[in-house]
């Protein structure tokens, strides 16, 4: 009996070295390909928040990792890309999290001046419901376009709210959360490049 039970263990042992081993093996010639599919992904996306700019992989390589919740959304450290042409710091492309979504975070993309105007914006990812908040997506209504060209001043600063609270942004007809916190998420990126103008000089530390 014991001897039936020792056998049964040693087979059961084997069985999962055999299927660890197997899913290691998965991993490692699957995750090149994840990788890859995501950064063309990303730069699919830059194309889209700076047109007519070559979004290849070096627009990639000037990158810096800061970590700011206040301003970023996150307690980790969010990409922030520093776009160049002829050698000259053109502008930033910051990855920033609404943490205040209806369903949760929503994480964008936002291209600035080197003034922190904003150039072009885009939803990465959400949770929003269908067919109501899922309107911040650029392929199902133009609202995120309604940021390009603006920044943030003094004057201003109120202005950045859905219409329902005084401001200058369009909210959703039975989602007014959503937009709430993308409108805030884009004006807290284009602050962060406002009120850290350092990060025009640290040293890259997050090309991939």
């Amino acid at each position: 009996m014991i001897r039936a039970i020792r056998k049964n263990a040693l087979a059961l042992g084997a069985a999962a070295v055999f299927c660890v081993a197997i899913l290691s093996l998965v991993n490692q010639q699957t995750a090149p390909r994840i990788s890859e599919q995501l950064l063309a992904s990303k730069l699919a996306i830059l194309s889209e928040v700076l047109p007519g700019v070559d979004a290849s992989q070096s627009l990639l390589q000037d990158c810096l990792l800061v970590t700011n919740e206040a301003l970023l959304g996150r307690t980790t450290a969010q990409a922030v890309y520093r776009w160049r042409q002829n050698g000259e710091l053109a502008g930033f492309i910051v990855e920033t999290t609404a943490p205040n979504g209806y369903s949760g975070n929503i994480d964008l993309i936002v291209a600035l001046t080197p003034d922190g105007t904003i150039l072009g914006s885009r939803v990465l990812d959400h949770k929003e419901t269908p067919g109501l908040g899922d309107k911040i997506e650029a392929r199902r209504s133009p609202w995120i376009f309604s940021f390009s060209g603006k920044t943030v001043t003094d004057d201003n600063a109120s202005k950045w709210a859905v219409r329902k609270d005084g401001g200058d942004f369009d909210q959703f007809t039975g989602a007014t959360i959503t937009p709430r916190a993308v409108i805030q998420a884009v004006r807290n990126a284009a602050l962060l490049i406002q009120q850290q103008p350092e990060l025009a000089d640290i040293p890259a530390n997050c090309a991939l």
